[in-house]
């Protein structure tokens, strides 16, 4: 199952960033990435619009522990990370070479894009999720 989440993730990457977007090749925040593999693969998910870009109160967390079990960093995984003060931005952990990737709408990049898990952004990882 993990080849097929990242796969299907892949073939977002280039997709513009917008957000509360969810429609593949036009535009998708990250939440909306997630949501779109998702439906790709089959799976039912509740899906809502009406967040804003920095959630309060662990509700990203929250949301995230309603659907999925914790786990440790592997391919397939959904990434949580905190870009500033609680936990805002998720992504899906690829193999990316011979180390972990990460698959994510990306603000600053403007779009879905796919590179390796550095430093920067493993320092940021909150936890990940199956």
């Amino acid at each position: 199952m993990e080849a097929e989440i990242v796969k299907a993730a892949r073939g977002w990457v280039g997709t513009k960033f917008h957000h509360q977007g969810r429609k593949k090749g036009v535009g998708v925040d990250c939440i909306g990435l997630i949501v779109g593999v998702v439906k790709e693969l089959g799976a039912e998910v509740a899906d809502r619009v009406d967040y804003c870009r920095q959630p309060h109160n662990g509700e990203l967390e929250k949301a995230l522990l309603g659907y999925l079990q914790p786990c440790e960093i592997k391919v397939g995984a959904i990434a949580l990370f905190r870009i500033s003060r609680e936990p805002q931005h998720v992504g899906i952990i690829s193999n990316y070479g011979e180390n972990f990737g990460l698959i994510h709408a990306y603000a600053q990049a403007r779009r879905v894009v796919e590179h390796n898990l550095d430093e920067w952004w493993k320092e940021r990882l909150t936890g990940c999720f199956y």
